[in-house]
Protein backbone atom coordinates (compact mmCIF):
# COMPACT_ATOMS: atom_id res chain seq x y z
CA UNK A 1 0.00 0.00 0.00
CA UNK A 2 2.01 3.27 -0.94
CA UNK A 3 2.41 5.68 1.86
CA UNK A 4 0.39 8.63 2.61
CA UNK A 5 0.81 12.01 0.68
CA UNK A 6 2.99 14.18 3.55
CA UNK A 7 1.25 17.29 2.76
CA UNK A 8 -2.34 16.86 3.01
CA UNK A 9 -4.78 20.05 2.86
CA UNK A 10 -6.85 20.18 6.51
CA UNK A 11 -10.35 21.17 5.51
CA UNK A 12 -11.38 24.41 6.91
CA UNK A 13 -14.38 26.73 6.73
CA UNK A 14 -11.82 28.76 4.47
CA UNK A 15 -11.03 25.97 1.94
CA UNK A 16 -14.57 25.10 1.89
CA UNK A 17 -15.47 28.96 1.00
CA UNK A 18 -13.00 28.99 -1.66
CA UNK A 19 -14.65 25.48 -3.17
CA UNK A 20 -18.48 26.88 -3.08
CA UNK A 21 -21.31 24.57 -3.45
CA UNK A 22 -23.93 25.01 -6.61
CA UNK A 23 -25.65 27.84 -6.19
CA UNK A 24 -29.25 26.63 -5.13
CA UNK A 25 -32.35 27.83 -6.81
CA UNK A 26 -36.31 27.62 -6.08
CA UNK A 27 -36.61 24.55 -8.31
CA UNK A 28 -36.73 20.99 -6.73
CA UNK A 29 -35.66 19.87 -10.22
CA UNK A 30 -33.05 22.03 -10.36
CA UNK A 31 -31.58 21.09 -6.68
CA UNK A 32 -31.44 17.71 -8.00
CA UNK A 33 -33.16 13.93 -7.15
CA UNK A 34 -31.19 11.48 -5.33
CA UNK A 35 -31.98 7.81 -5.64
CA UNK A 36 -30.91 6.38 -2.16
CA UNK A 37 -30.55 2.10 -2.77
CA UNK A 38 -31.05 0.17 0.89
CA UNK A 39 -31.79 -1.42 3.99
CA UNK A 40 -33.21 -4.41 5.04
CA UNK A 41 -35.92 -6.02 7.25
CA UNK A 42 -33.44 -5.80 9.79
CA UNK A 43 -31.69 -2.04 9.24
CA UNK A 44 -34.17 -0.03 7.55
CA UNK A 45 -33.48 2.52 10.05
CA UNK A 46 -30.21 3.01 7.83
CA UNK A 47 -31.49 3.70 5.08
CA UNK A 48 -34.02 6.43 6.49
CA UNK A 49 -30.68 8.07 8.17
CA UNK A 50 -29.70 8.67 4.84
CA UNK A 51 -32.50 9.58 3.00
CA UNK A 52 -33.21 12.19 5.64
CA UNK A 53 -29.68 13.49 5.56
CA UNK A 54 -29.49 14.13 2.09
CA UNK A 55 -32.58 15.99 2.03
CA UNK A 56 -31.09 18.51 4.88
CA UNK A 57 -28.06 18.41 2.50
CA UNK A 58 -30.43 20.25 0.05
CA UNK A 59 -31.31 18.18 -2.92
CA UNK A 60 -34.62 18.26 -4.09
CA UNK A 61 -36.10 15.32 -4.83
CA UNK A 62 -35.68 11.67 -3.01
CA UNK A 63 -36.22 8.31 -4.09
CA UNK A 64 -35.94 5.74 -1.70
CA UNK A 65 -35.53 1.91 -3.22
CA UNK A 66 -35.84 -0.67 -0.59
CA UNK A 67 -37.07 -4.27 0.44
CA UNK A 68 -40.94 -4.68 -0.71
CA UNK A 69 -41.83 -5.81 2.77
CA UNK A 70 -40.34 -2.25 4.33
CA UNK A 71 -41.43 -0.40 1.60
CA UNK A 72 -44.61 0.85 3.19
CA UNK A 73 -43.11 1.75 6.15
CA UNK A 74 -40.53 4.17 4.22
CA UNK A 75 -43.39 5.86 2.72
CA UNK A 76 -45.02 6.59 5.93
CA UNK A 77 -41.79 7.50 7.16
CA UNK A 78 -40.52 9.59 4.34
CA UNK A 79 -43.61 11.55 3.16
CA UNK A 80 -41.19 13.52 0.56
CA UNK A 81 -40.12 10.41 -1.17
CA UNK A 82 -41.27 8.71 -4.15
CA UNK A 83 -40.62 5.21 -2.58
CA UNK A 84 -40.02 1.81 -4.60
CA UNK A 85 -40.69 -1.64 -3.47
CA UNK A 86 -37.66 -4.00 -4.47
CA UNK A 87 -37.46 -7.87 -4.53
CA UNK A 88 -36.26 -9.56 -1.46
CA UNK A 89 -33.93 -12.71 -0.46
CA UNK A 90 -35.71 -15.03 1.76
CA UNK A 91 -33.84 -13.62 4.30
CA UNK A 92 -34.88 -9.80 3.97
CA UNK A 93 -32.21 -8.50 2.04
CA UNK A 94 -32.33 -6.74 -1.47
CA UNK A 95 -31.89 -9.74 -3.81
CA UNK A 96 -29.69 -9.43 -7.01
CA UNK A 97 -32.91 -9.06 -9.44
CA UNK A 98 -33.84 -6.22 -7.60
CA UNK A 99 -31.53 -4.10 -10.21
CA UNK A 100 -33.94 -4.81 -12.56
CA UNK A 101 -36.75 -3.11 -11.24
CA UNK A 102 -34.89 0.08 -10.05
CA UNK A 103 -32.98 0.81 -12.92
CA UNK A 104 -35.16 3.47 -14.38
CA UNK A 105 -34.93 5.34 -11.60
CA UNK A 106 -31.20 4.90 -11.44
CA UNK A 107 -30.71 5.71 -14.71
CA UNK A 108 -32.79 9.07 -14.33
CA UNK A 109 -31.76 10.23 -11.06
CA UNK A 110 -28.84 13.26 -10.61
CA UNK A 111 -27.02 11.11 -7.94
CA UNK A 112 -27.28 7.48 -6.44
CA UNK A 113 -26.51 6.50 -3.16
CA UNK A 114 -26.42 2.56 -2.58
CA UNK A 115 -25.72 0.86 0.59
CA UNK A 116 -27.20 2.10 3.72
CA UNK A 117 -28.33 -0.56 5.68
CA UNK A 118 -28.15 -3.12 3.10
CA UNK A 119 -27.82 -6.86 3.74
CA UNK A 120 -26.37 -9.71 2.17
CA UNK A 121 -22.71 -9.56 0.89
CA UNK A 122 -23.21 -12.11 -1.95
CA UNK A 123 -27.13 -10.54 -2.78
CA UNK A 124 -25.64 -7.26 -2.74
CA UNK A 125 -22.97 -8.26 -4.96
CA UNK A 126 -24.96 -9.37 -7.36
CA UNK A 127 -27.13 -6.43 -7.23
CA UNK A 128 -24.35 -4.21 -7.98
CA UNK A 129 -22.61 -6.37 -10.60
CA UNK A 130 -26.56 -6.04 -12.23
CA UNK A 131 -27.18 -2.11 -11.81
CA UNK A 132 -23.46 -0.84 -12.23
CA UNK A 133 -22.40 -0.79 -15.37
CA UNK A 134 -25.65 1.22 -16.81
CA UNK A 135 -24.93 3.88 -14.51
CA UNK A 136 -23.07 6.95 -15.24
CA UNK A 137 -22.68 8.98 -12.21
CA UNK A 138 -22.89 10.54 -10.08
CA UNK A 139 -22.55 7.42 -7.47
CA UNK A 140 -22.09 7.10 -3.77
CA UNK A 141 -21.29 3.48 -2.76
CA UNK A 142 -21.60 3.15 1.46
CA UNK A 143 -21.18 0.15 3.90
CA UNK A 144 -22.22 -3.00 1.69
CA UNK A 145 -22.67 -1.15 -1.04
CA UNK A 146 -18.49 -1.52 -1.43
CA UNK A 147 -18.79 -5.34 -1.98
CA UNK A 148 -18.88 -4.94 -5.79
CA UNK A 149 -15.78 -2.74 -5.52
CA UNK A 150 -14.23 -4.85 -3.06
CA UNK A 151 -14.90 -8.34 -5.55
CA UNK A 152 -13.67 -6.26 -9.01
CA UNK A 153 -12.28 -2.36 -8.44
CA UNK A 154 -12.61 -1.68 -12.10
CA UNK A 155 -16.54 -2.06 -11.48
CA UNK A 156 -16.99 1.66 -11.25
CA UNK A 157 -14.39 2.62 -13.72
CA UNK A 158 -16.41 3.31 -16.80
CA UNK A 159 -18.01 6.52 -14.78
CA UNK A 160 -14.11 8.28 -14.81
CA UNK A 161 -14.37 9.32 -11.30
CA UNK A 162 -17.75 10.04 -11.22
CA UNK A 163 -17.85 7.82 -7.82
CA UNK A 164 -17.66 8.50 -4.00
CA UNK A 165 -16.85 5.91 -2.08
CA UNK A 166 -17.60 6.01 1.93
CA UNK A 167 -16.18 3.43 3.66
CA UNK A 168 -15.23 2.93 7.58
CA UNK A 169 -11.59 1.04 8.28
CA UNK A 170 -13.20 -2.02 8.31
CA UNK A 171 -14.51 -1.64 4.44
CA UNK A 172 -11.52 0.13 3.46
CA UNK A 173 -9.46 -3.01 4.60
CA UNK A 174 -11.78 -5.03 2.63
CA UNK A 175 -12.08 -3.46 -0.03
CA UNK A 176 -8.00 -3.46 -0.25
CA UNK A 177 -7.90 -6.88 0.93
CA UNK A 178 -5.36 -5.85 3.68
CA UNK A 179 -5.60 -5.87 7.43
CA UNK A 180 -7.40 -3.41 9.32
CA UNK A 181 -4.03 -3.06 11.17
CA UNK A 182 -2.74 -1.54 8.00
CA UNK A 183 -5.30 1.03 7.41
CA UNK A 184 -5.13 2.16 11.27
CA UNK A 185 -1.55 2.37 10.99
CA UNK A 186 -1.68 4.55 7.27
CA UNK A 187 -5.38 5.51 6.87
CA UNK A 188 -4.30 8.55 4.31
CA UNK A 189 -2.38 6.24 2.60
CA UNK A 190 -5.23 3.22 2.19
CA UNK A 191 -7.62 6.10 1.09
CA UNK A 192 -5.28 7.15 -1.36
CA UNK A 193 -4.16 3.80 -2.54
CA UNK A 194 -8.29 2.93 -2.86
CA UNK A 195 -8.90 5.63 -4.73
CA UNK A 196 -6.17 4.76 -7.25
CA UNK A 197 -7.38 1.73 -7.56
CA UNK A 198 -10.95 2.39 -8.09
CA UNK A 199 -10.61 5.89 -10.32
CA UNK A 200 -13.39 7.26 -7.01
CA UNK A 201 -12.71 9.54 -4.00
CA UNK A 202 -12.44 7.89 -0.94
CA UNK A 203 -13.81 9.38 1.93
CA UNK A 204 -12.20 7.28 4.82
CA UNK A 205 -14.50 8.19 8.00
CA UNK A 206 -12.91 7.89 11.70
CA UNK A 207 -11.24 10.39 14.51
CA UNK A 208 -9.80 12.13 11.74
CA UNK A 209 -11.07 11.64 8.37
CA UNK A 210 -9.41 11.30 5.03
CA UNK A 211 -10.30 12.59 1.62
CA UNK A 212 -8.30 10.90 -1.27
CA UNK A 213 -8.96 11.74 -5.15
CA UNK A 214 -8.10 9.52 -7.97
CA UNK A 215 -5.81 12.18 -9.35
CA UNK A 216 -3.65 12.45 -6.23
CA UNK A 217 -5.13 15.24 -3.56
CA UNK A 218 -5.72 14.76 -0.22
CA UNK A 219 -7.46 16.23 2.48
CA UNK A 220 -7.73 15.36 5.97
CA UNK A 221 -10.98 16.83 8.18
CA UNK A 222 -10.64 16.68 12.04
CA UNK A 223 -13.85 18.51 12.58
CA UNK A 224 -16.54 16.22 14.82
CA UNK A 225 -16.51 14.88 18.25
CA UNK A 226 -16.28 11.21 19.76
CA UNK A 227 -19.74 11.30 20.16
CA UNK A 228 -20.34 10.98 16.35
CA UNK A 229 -18.99 7.29 16.77
CA UNK A 230 -22.67 5.72 17.40
CA UNK A 231 -24.52 3.39 14.98
CA UNK A 232 -25.84 5.10 12.07
CA UNK A 233 -23.51 8.06 11.81
CA UNK A 234 -21.88 6.84 9.18
CA UNK A 235 -25.46 6.41 7.33
CA UNK A 236 -26.11 10.38 7.68
CA UNK A 237 -22.27 11.46 6.40
CA UNK A 238 -23.22 8.79 3.06
CA UNK A 239 -26.78 10.55 2.72
CA UNK A 240 -24.93 14.25 2.95
CA UNK A 241 -22.28 12.86 0.53
CA UNK A 242 -25.48 11.59 -2.03
CA UNK A 243 -27.53 14.95 -1.14
CA UNK A 244 -24.05 17.14 -2.16
CA UNK A 245 -23.54 15.00 -5.50
CA UNK A 246 -27.46 15.21 -6.45
CA UNK A 247 -27.25 19.25 -6.46
CA UNK A 248 -24.26 19.04 -8.49
CA UNK A 249 -21.17 19.15 -6.51
CA UNK A 250 -17.85 17.03 -7.67
CA UNK A 251 -17.31 14.52 -6.37
CA UNK A 252 -14.28 15.37 -4.27
CA UNK A 253 -15.95 18.66 -3.59
CA UNK A 254 -18.91 16.73 -2.15
CA UNK A 255 -16.66 14.29 -0.07
CA UNK A 256 -14.89 17.58 1.68
CA UNK A 257 -17.86 19.13 2.54
CA UNK A 258 -19.63 16.00 3.60
CA UNK A 259 -16.86 15.03 6.28
CA UNK A 260 -16.82 18.44 7.64
CA UNK A 261 -21.13 19.09 7.66
CA UNK A 262 -21.13 15.84 9.44
CA UNK A 263 -18.86 16.30 12.31
CA UNK A 264 -20.08 19.82 12.76
CA UNK A 265 -23.35 18.87 12.96
CA UNK A 266 -22.13 16.97 15.59
CA UNK A 267 -19.62 19.45 17.54
CA UNK A 268 -23.62 21.23 17.58
CA UNK A 269 -25.10 18.34 19.13
CA UNK A 270 -22.19 17.79 21.66
CA UNK A 271 -22.67 21.59 22.64
CA UNK A 272 -26.25 21.31 22.71
CA UNK A 273 -27.13 18.02 23.89
CA UNK A 274 -23.53 16.70 25.87
CA UNK A 275 -20.36 15.24 24.55
CA UNK A 276 -22.04 12.13 24.59
CA UNK A 277 -25.35 10.29 23.58
CA UNK A 278 -26.96 11.84 21.44
CA UNK A 279 -28.10 9.73 18.56
CA UNK A 280 -27.34 9.73 14.79
CA UNK A 281 -30.71 10.79 14.04
CA UNK A 282 -30.20 13.88 15.16
CA UNK A 283 -27.43 15.10 13.12
CA UNK A 284 -29.77 15.78 10.01
CA UNK A 285 -31.09 18.41 11.67
CA UNK A 286 -28.31 20.56 12.24
CA UNK A 287 -26.87 20.19 8.97
CA UNK A 288 -28.66 23.04 7.09
CA UNK A 289 -27.31 25.14 9.86
CA UNK A 290 -24.22 23.81 9.36
CA UNK A 291 -24.32 24.83 5.68
CA UNK A 292 -25.31 28.43 7.06
CA UNK A 293 -21.77 29.00 8.99
CA UNK A 294 -19.45 28.76 5.60
CA UNK A 295 -22.02 29.34 2.78
CA UNK A 296 -22.48 33.19 2.62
Amino acid sequence: MPRSSPDPVLVTPEVLRAWPLPEPSGSKNARGSILVIGGSTETLGAVLLAAVAAMRAGAGKLQVATVASMAPHVATALPEALVRALPQTDGGAIAPEAADTVRDLAEAADAVLIGPGMADKEATQGFGERLLPHLHGPLALDALGLATVTAEESCVHHLDGRVVLTPNPTEAAYALHVGEDEVDDDPAGAAADLADRARAVVGLGGATSWIAAPDGRLWRDESGTAGLGVSGSGDVRAGITGGLLARGAEPAQAALWAAWLHGRAGERLASSVGRLGFLARELPGEVPAALAEVTP
